[in-house]
Parts: C-alpha cells; sequence; structure tokens
C-alpha cells in the first residue's frame, strides 16, 4: 500500500504531503482544484514520462515522492538485489525533474528509470482514461486472459517452445545461407587448393634456395679461389705455411736472447695454426664444390612457380600457406554444414510437434478461461447495473495458408504471444447478439467492464494498489451506487485509491481526502486535506447539492454513509 505522498513544485502543487490509509480511499473537489496532478505525479514516480513544463513556476525542480510498503514481494525484492539497493519492506520511490531532465531514485539510491517503471508496475495499478483505449484494443484482449492462472503455464509452455522452434529455424537459416555462399565459391576453393597441395609450400624454402642457388651460380669461381688459397699456403717454391715455421724459428731463437720475442712466438703459433685451418677447410672446400646445372635449372624453376603463386595471390609465401590452410577449413565447413543442416531440419521436425501441442494445449487453456471469465463478467456487470448482459471471450486460431503448424488440416501461423486471436464480445441490452467491444459499449459501459475486470483480476494478481482516476465517467444514480459498493467490496483485498465526482461512490469511503485550490500569498495553490467523520458527510452532500448544502442534503448523505457500512 501508499503509506505517504510528498509533492512539491510541481504544477499548482508547491508543497503537499498526504498519508493514506488501508481500504478505499477517495478524492474529490472542484474541477481544476488540482486531483489529476496529484495522480500525475504519483504517475511521474511511477516511471512514466516527466514532463518538464510541470515544474512549478520560480522553482528550479520538482520533486515527487512515494513511501509504500510491500511486506515480502519476491519479484521487487530480487530487482533490488541486482540493483545493488537495501531490501525492506518499507519503499521509498522518488522522481525529480529539472530543465535539463529527470533523475529517479528508490531508497535514495539513483535507478534507471526503466527500473523504476517495472518496480512501479508491480506494486501499483492505476487506471484511467488510457486503460478505456487499451481496453477497446482487441490485442490487450489476449494478455488480460493470460493474466489468469490456468493459462499461465500453458503460455510459459508455448513461449519455450516457440523461442526454441525460432532460434532453430533461425541457426538453419543462417546454415543454408552459409551453404549457399561456399557452394558459390566451393568450385574455387577447391582449385586453389589443389593448386596450393601441388605446390608442397615449405616454410623457409625461399631463403634456402635462394642461398642454394647462389653457390651454384657461382661454383667455378668458389672452387677457384679456395684452389688458389690452398696453393699460397703449400706451394713447393715456399708456402706460406713453410715461411711462418722459418719464422717461428727466428722468433724462438730471438726470445732465448731477448724475452720481449716471447709474445710474438705465442702469436705466431696462433696465426700458424689459424693459416693451417683455413688452408685444410679451402683444400677441403675445393674437393667439395660440384656444379650441377640441373640441379640449378629445377631450383630456378622452383623459384618462378613460387613467384607466380605470390603475384597470382597477392601474398607472401607465409601468408600463402596460411591461406591453403584456410581453404581447408572452409571446405570442412561446407561438409559440415551439410550434416548440421540435416540435423536442424530433423530438430526442427520434432519440436514443430512439440509447439504444435503447445498451441494446441494453450488455445484449449484460453477456451476454457475464456468461458468462466465471460461468466465472471456477466455476474459482476448485473452487480454494476447491467442486468442483461452478455460478454463473450472469442478465441480464434491464426489460419494461414504457408503457417508453421498444421491443426485439423488448417495451417496455422504461430506468433511470439501464441497462435491465436483472443476479443472481448459484449452486449449490454437484453437480445442483442454480442459484437466488438470497441462498437457497442459506451464510455460508462467500458467504465464498469474495466471495473468488472480489475475486480476479478485483482484474486489472480494480488495487486497492493489499485487507483481509479475517475471511474465513474458516464454514469450516474443507482448505477454509481453498485460501481461503489464494488469498489469497496474490493477494497478488502487492496489498498484502493479513487478519484470521484459521484456521491454515491464518495460515501463509500474509509477515508475521504478533499482537493482544493487557494490563493497564497497572491499564488494559486492545491491542497489536499483528509476529512474527519462530520467533513465527510458535508464532502458527500455538497457532492448531492452542490455549493448550497442543506439539512435535508446532510441528513441524505449521513443516511447514504450509514447504508453502505
Amino acid at each position: 500500500m501508499i503509506r505517504e505522498l510528498h509533492i512539491q513544485n510541481f504544477a499548482l502543487i508547491d508543497k503537499l504531503s498526504v498519508s493514506f490509509s488501508e481500504g478505499l480511499s477517495i478524492l474529490t473537489g472542484e474541477t481544476g482544484a488540482g486531483k489529476s496532478i496529484i495522480l500525475g505525479a504519483l504517475n511521474m514516480i511511477l516511471g512514466e514520462r516527466a514532463d518538464t513544463d510541470l515544474i512549478r513556476q520560480g522553482a528550479d525542480k520538482a520533486i515527487a515522492e512515494a513511501i509504500l510498503w510491500t511486506g515480502e514481494h519476491a519479484v521487487v525484492e530480487e530487482l533490488l538485489r541486482e540493483a545493488e539497493i537495501e531490501v525492506r519492506s518499507e519503499l521509498i520511490l522518488r522522481r525529480e525533474i529539472r530543465a535539463a531532465g529527470s533523475r529517479a531514485f528508490i531508497n535514495d539510491t539513483p535507478v534507471p528509470v526503466q527500473l523504476l517503471k517495472k518496480v512501479g508496475d508491480l506494486l501499483v495499478d492505476l487506471h484511467g482514461q488510457h486503460e478505456h483505449q487499451l481496453l477497446l484494443r482487441e490485442e490487450e484482449h489476449r494478455e488480460v486472459v493470460d493474466r489468469f492462472k490456468a493459462v499461465r503455464g500453458e503460455k510459459t509452455a508455448y513461449v519455450e517452445a516457440f523461442e526454441e522452434l525460432s532460434t532453430l529455424k533461425r541457426e538453419l537459416a543462417a546454415v543454408r545461407k552459409r551453404e549457399a555462399q561456399l557452394k558459390e565459391k566451393s568450385e574455387l576453393y577447391r582449385f586453389q587448393l589443389k593448386e596450393l597441395s601441388e605446390a608442397k609450400l615449405v616454410e623457409g624454402e625461399e631463403e634456402e634456395m635462394q642461398a642454394e642457388m647462389r653457390l651454384l651460380d657461382n661454383a667455378e669461381d668458389l672452387q677457384m679461389k679456395a684452389g688458389m688459397i690452398s696453393a699460397i699456403g703449400t706451394s713447393e717454391d715456399g708456402g706460406l705455411l713453410e715461411l711462418l715455421g722459418k719464422m717461428r724459428g727466428l722468433l724462438e731463437d730471438l726470445a732465448d736472447i731477448e724475452p720481449r720475442f716471447e709474445e710474438y712466438v705465442t702469436e705466431m703459433k696462433s696465426a700458424k695454426i689459424t693459416l693451417e685451418d683455413i688452408v685444410s677447410f679451402a683444400e677441403n672446400y675445393r674437393d667439395q664444390v660440384e656444379f650441377d646445372p640441373q640441379r640449378l635449372e629445377f631450383l630456378r624453376r622452383r623459384q618462378a612457380e613460387l613467384q607466380r603463386l605470390q603475384k597470382k595471390y597477392i601474398r607472401t609465401q607465409s601468408e600463402l600457406m596460411e591461406y591453403e590452410e584456410f581453404l581447408k577449413q572452409e571446405l570442412d565447413a561446407a561438409m559440415a554444414s551439410d550434416s548440421r543442416g540435416e540435423q536442424l531440419e530433423a530438430l526442427i521436425v520434432e519440436k514443430t510437434r512439440v509447439l504444435r501441442d503447445a498451441a494446441v494445449a494453450l488455445h484449449e487453456a484460453r477456451m476454457r478461461q475464456g468461458t468462466l471469465f465471460s461468466a465472471q463478467i456477466v455476474k459482476r456487470l448485473a452487480q454494476l447495473g447491467i442486468p442483461h448482459g452478455a460478454f463473450e471471450v472469442q478465441v480464434e486460431w491464426l489460419e494461414d495458408a504457408v503457417g508453421w503448424i498444421d491443426v485439423g488440416g488448417s495451417g496455422i501461423a504461430c506468433e511470439p504471444h501464441g497462435a491465436d486471436n483472443v476479443r472481448f464480445l459484449i452486449s449490454t441490452n437484453k437480445g442483442e447478439t454480442p459484437k466488438p467491444l470497441s462498437k457497442i459499449a459506451s464510455g460508462g459501459e467500458i467504465s464498469r467492464v474495466m471495473l468488472a475486470l480489475k475486480s476479478i483480476m485483482a484474486s489472480e494478481e494480488s495487486l497492493p494498489v489499485m487507483i481509479f482516476d475517475e471511474i465513474d465517467t458516464g454514469i450516474s444514480g443507482s448505477v454509481s451506487e453498485m460501481v461503489g459498493k464494488v469498489m469497496r467490496a474490493l477494497s478488502v483485498h487492496c489498498q484502493i485509491i479513487a478519484i470521484t465526482h459521484q456521491p454515491q461512490i464518495a460515501s463509500q469511503a474509509h477515508q475521504h481526502y478533499r482537493v482544493e485550490k487557494r490563493e497564497e500569498s497572491d499564488r494559486t495553490v492545491t491542497r489536499i486535506s483528509s476529512l474527519n467523520e462530520e467533513e465527510h458527510v458535508v464532502a458527500v452532500a455538497r457532492l448531492m447539492s452542490g455549493t448550497d448544502v442543506t439539512e435535508s442534503t446532510m441528513k441524505s448523505a449521513r443516511e447514504m454513509i450509514e447504508s453502505n457500512r
């Protein structure tokens, strides 16, 4: 229930606070006094659009805050935990609007407006003229029927089956699209893979091949110069090694006399060893060098082939090898997609049967609940002054020549909400055939249908708070009295706050509030006050007779209130 409502600098309201009680709370006042402004502020708290034009002139921001007692509400508690907001049985919902935009808070924690609206929708059901229009839209009728416990299970099973089948169909479409794309490219891919596979590409082959070709191209020069090195070192006429040997002997003789030559003896030994290694390597290399023109020609052809492939594919050799692997994967994927496509088709056949069974179960549940709901509405309408009313919930298959499922030989189109059209038909006069609600019902009759619907749904959804903005539109007299009685009876199950101009409804109040405009300090302001017993009687009497309240009117008002109690 809503415990308190605080509004500041909102339209005509400079500062307003009001506490609400259990049961039926009635707000009355002259037209334009600000009753709808109060509900507008409450609507804003519940996450509806915040209009910056409603900031009171001269103020920089408008604030609206509601304190609600929620008790234990599992869904609300889960939403709060997800938002890391402290869970408690009392919630403070606040909205602030400035010229630059609005901010939303739950328990003084800033939250997105979407979260505020989710919480608000779970805790408060605000019915105004807008909901009258919603009731006239046939797409809303299905939602009403689906909110009953007897339908929820079948609806959940259907939605799950629909989503699962839809997912499979999307996947199959993607697989088939992929197959088509691969089919277009498969011949090219196979040719390219064959060409690259036959090339037998090897990582680092180019560098090794270029080094070998350089050796083969220079084989004669290498052999000749290696021989020359060998000849210089070992010539019969006194090669370099023989000269170094003689020089070493001379250095050793000198070192025996002059110690400073000793280090050069060591250097000469090292030089002779190094030179011997060079000469030995050159001799061996000369003997091993072999000019192989056939090998050189092969390498040149191989180099030309690699260059051709690189130019053709505009890739380096390393990139060609990566592309070869890509081609293998793509062709493997094409083969795998064929298999996956067959699996998906088999799954779709199976899940289509599941969806069909779920659609039939939901259709039958809607039919059964529609029959029960129709009887309940007719009974409530009789209580609300439509004694000969007839009400019918029409549930029809969505037929389609190429539908998702087959029911009784007809193609049925499945949509996310089900495979049915659901609409309300009504007759308010005896002997008349029920027709669509939008074509038959007047404004007053729509109000009563809505109240009947709300009173039935209250036990289904356990709504904590129900708010009615001028539910008495288009009705008067005895019908108003009946509407008031239904509202009072309904308030046993949940808190109800209602704006009314009818004394028959106001007299049913557990708590009566008067809304009025006043002139204060050259400004017009809206005030709300909770009425005591005698003020309640006066307010009802004023609704009965206008501004002139007579003794007889007071007596009638008091009798009406006592009678209702």
